[in-house]
């Protein structure tokens, strides 16, 4: 069968692009290989998908091309979706920093871009395997549910991510297929791991949060950090993995917006200890395990000036490098991908295949 367009991949973006192509009058089929659509938006939120963000701008996007996704957050705007979920009555709220989630159930997004695939008769067949793709004057797919044609093929598999969900190399391999060229792939927002005598200290601190500004080369985050048995989680980690690279450090300031330095000196001669110093801003538990490593905790006015120093700047210049981190299994999103040189900024199109999208 013939079809003007056909996506390959039932998520978020290849249900949207349905949806578009539909009510441009094009005949439209998807493909997914799983056994029902928009399995990461299900799982996304905590179940209650975080399905935009209201503050989202092109410098959030990390791109060897930070331009890049300028033309398309112009076309289609944080608004425009929230237009669309409010049609649907889907009661939703914001969380923090712009994040906007349901307030009942991801499945409401999910059914929402089924309805609009059907208003706009978009076909849709699940647990489809393809097992060729061809091109000449137009795409030739292969699949266990036939074989199809279409003038425009668009490729919305997504990157490595939780393959337990179905995630595969699917849309990498393709592209070398045709000619285009991929990036370096790693995990993102992971979970990172670390050495023995690190995760020791960590793991007596299992579930404690503490508010921090994690570095990383040129990013920072204020976010919390979680210390877990495993290791070290949170908002602040899972930010800072996207940039992190084997062998390089990270840096976590404890107190950030304060001057630790200031703080103890100012107490240089008190015989207040120095755990009872730091819990004014550190959890308890926390502070008798940081003392504790310094060899114990003394009044402070029994520290050298030239000791309180280091101690203060420690405290926010903790540098802690990384063994490396969970995989794509636990990582929320792939780092790299197509390079974007090959691609229209606009319309998603490949310069060298025409007809192909990504």
């Amino acid at each position: 069968m013939h079809y003007d367009v056909i996506i390959i991949g039932a998520g978020a973006a290849g249900l949207m692009c349905a949806i578009e192509a539909g009510k441009r009058g094009r005949s439209v089929l998807v493909l997914e290989r799983n056994q029902s659509v928009g399995e990461k938006i299900r799982i996304s939120g905590g179940g209650r998908c975080n399905f935009t963000n209201t503050e989202a701008g092109h410098t959030n996007y990390l791109s060897g091309n930070p331009h890049f996704c300028k033309s398309a957050l112009a076309r289609f705007t944080a608004d425009n979706l929230i237009d669309l979920v409010v049609k649907y009555e889907i009661a939703f709220h914001e969380k923090k920093l712009g994040q906007l989630f349901c307030d009942e159930s991801a499945e409401q997004i999910i059914e929402m871009l089924k309805k609009e695939c059907g208003a706009a008769n978009v076909t849709v067949h699940v647990g489809c395997d393809i097992t060729d793709v061809s091109k000449d004057d137009r795409f030739h797919l292969k699949t266990s549910k036939g074989d199809f044609t279409c003038a425009s093929l668009v490729i919305a598999t997504g990157g490595l991510s939780i393959p337990q969900l179905g995630a595969t190399n699917f849309a990498f391999a393709l592209a070398r297929q045709f000619g285009i060229g991929v990036t370096k792939l790693r995990p993102g927002l992971v979970p990172l791991t670390f050495k023995p005598d690190d995760i020791r200290f960590f793991g007596s601190l299992a579930g404690i949060s503490v508010d921090v500004t994690v570095t990383c080369g040129e990013a920072s985050f204020r976010e919390n950090i979680l210390f877990t048995h495993r290791g070290m989680s949170g908002p602040g980690i899972l930010q800072t993995s996207s940039y992190w690279e084997e062998g390089s450090n990270i840096i976590v300031n404890l107190l950030p917006e304060l001057d630790a330095e200031q703080i103890l000196l100012e107490n240089e001669q008190s015989k207040k200890e120095l755990s009872t110093v730091l819990d004014q801003y550190l959890p308890r538990r926390f502070v008798l395990a940081w003392c504790e490593r310094l060899g114990g905790s003394k009044p402070l006015y029994q520290y050298k000036k030239k000791d309180l120093e280091r101690i203060a700047y420690g405290l926010q210049h903790w540098v802690i490098t990384p063994s490396g981190t969970e995989g794509f299994g636990n990582a929320e999103v792939t780092v790299g991908g197509l390079d974007t040189e090959v691609l229209s900024s606009k319309t998603m199109q490949t310069h060298n295949v025409r007809g192909l999208f990504f």
